[in-house]
């Protein structure tokens, strides 16, 4: 990993270079790629094309800080899973959380809607899964991401990104069985610094990736 050079040129770049470090999983029986939306869709779609391995989507919200959306005080994903993981110091009223996590629960329900349409339940039970987003600062997202995912009883979990912060990625080895990050830079400030375009990523986009990823009919 000494080779990599930041910032990435894009999302897709940091995938390829994802993809490169995860070789080893090509072939592995029931290898499944999740994408966590929306910017971790194109970093999965690229790992997914090298592998050779089918692409789904994990759906998990960040929680912000009120007025301070950017800065994550935890996350919530499917199957009501929450992670909370605030700043050291700072106090949000339990009833400013709930709010921010009921308008999260009803964006998450419009995604899983919008992004499972043609794709039924998520199917991860006995699989080798990895799991990837375009990069790790707080964690929170991942942490609920691997939380929810083990209530499918999958049989590996790995943790991938392009990028991430030392200290995150070493607390995510505790409760996935790998966690692959190509690049720690230090000081890591946050993850849209290590990349050239880090645009953001529409509904669209995610849709027409998870779309190159379906089952073709036979004889198609």
């Amino acid at each position: 990993m000494g080779g990599i050079r930041l910032p990435y040129r894009d999302r897709a770049e940091g995938g390829r270079v994802l993809a490169a470090e995860l070789a080893s999983y090509a072939g592995a029986d029931g290898l499944l790629v999740l994408g966590l939306p929306r910017g971790g869709v194109v970093v999965a779609h690229e790992v997914a094309a090298a592998l050779h391995a089918p692409l789904d989507v994990l759906v998990v919200r960040k929680l912000g800080y009120p007025g301070h959306e950017e800065y994550a005080m935890g996350a919530i994903a499917t199957g009501g899973v929450r992670v909370m993981s605030p700043l050291p110091g700072v106090h949000v009223a339990a009833q400013e959380i709930e709010r921010v996590a009921a308008n999260e629960q009803r964006e998450l329900q419009r995604r899983e809607a919008e992004y499972r349409r043609g794709r039924g339940t998520l199917a991860a039970a006995g699989r080798t899964v990895i799991v990837v987003d375009d990069g790790l600062a707080t964690g929170s997202t991942m942490e609920a991401a691997v939380q929810a995912l083990r209530r499918m009883q999958p049989a590996h979990v790995c943790v991938a990104v392009p990028v991430g912060a030392a200290e995150t990625c070493a607390r995510l080895e505790r409760i996935a069985d790998k966690v692959v990050c190509c690049a720690k830079p230090s000081p890591f400030r946050g993850v849209g610094l290590w990349y050239r375009d880090f645009g953001e990523t529409r509904d669209q986009e995610v849709v027409r990736l998870l779309d190159q990823h379906l089952p073709q009919p036979a004889g198609s």
